[in-house]
């Protein structure tokens, strides 16, 4: 709608002066995303080889940080990666000197940070479910650990880590403030834009939001079709 409530599309059509925002918003999601896998992964794996105890404490151990405010955590990192900062201090003393924060990456390393538990967590619940005999099936069969892990445990794993992707690019793609915070002026996400005209234009923001949900629910689609083949394999 316009300001007056009237139907319109005119609030659609200048939403081009933006794909740059969207395109850095997609770019940086996929690799918060990839990163997050390639470290959860094994993190998950290696949770369902210990004990119950030590699973408990290390679940413990990955969730307790969630329990602190959002922007809290962001401040927390704005600490340790500002001038004069700890990584400055210790890279500093080992001879390397550089900016550390007002970039892309302190942008996907906070999206990593913020975003690693709802990686994990699907991936390690899906492994510990795993039927041991199944494993046990496959070396009696000759199979070794390498094997084993690419034709039982890998495929077996897949329905988490779907649930892990999605639920890592969705809110990564839409996030503002960790941009906000951690990145520079070239760091402009799709959220950032959002939240700016959100205050002076809500119409214009509703439609970048529209375009937006759009792009998220065709995600949605495509990694629930990805889910139901392996439902079906």
């Amino acid at each position: 709608t316009d300001s007056s409530g009237a139907f319109t599309l005119a609030n659609l059509s200048g939403l081009g002066q933006y794909k740059k925002a969207f395109a850095i918003s997609i770019i940086y999601a996929a690799a918060a995303t990839l990163i997050t896998l390639i470290l959860a992964y094994p993190m998950a794996y290696f949770m369902t080889k210990l004990n119950v105890s030590s699973q408990r404490m290390l679940f413990m151990i990955v969730m307790i940080p969630m329990w602190m405010n959002f922007l809290l955590r962001i401040y927390a990192w704005i600490t340790i990666l500002q001038k004069n900062g700890p990584v400055d201090m210790a890279l500093s003393f080992l001879g390397i000197h550089g900016t550390y924060i007002g970039n892309t990456a302190a942008v996907v390393l906070g999206m990593v940070y913020e975003y690693l538990p709802f990686m994990m967590l699907p991936i390690y619940t899906v492994m510990s479910k795993i039927d041991g005999s199944l494993i046990e099936a496959a070396q009696d069969l000759g199979s070794n650990n390498g094997a084993v892990f690419r034709k039982v445990i890998f495929p077996l794993s897949m329905p988490g880590v779907i649930s892990g992707i999605t639920l890592v690019f969705v809110p990564s793609a839409s996030t503002f403030l960790v941009s906000q915070y951690l990145g520079g002026t070239d760091d402009i996400m799709i959220g950032d834009i959002i939240d700016k005209i959100f205050w002076t234009d809500q119409n214009t923001g509703s439609a970048i939001s529209l375009i937006l949900m759009i792009f998220i629910f065709v995600f949605l689609v495509i990694m629930n079709f990805f889910g139901d083949e392996e439902a079906i394999a």
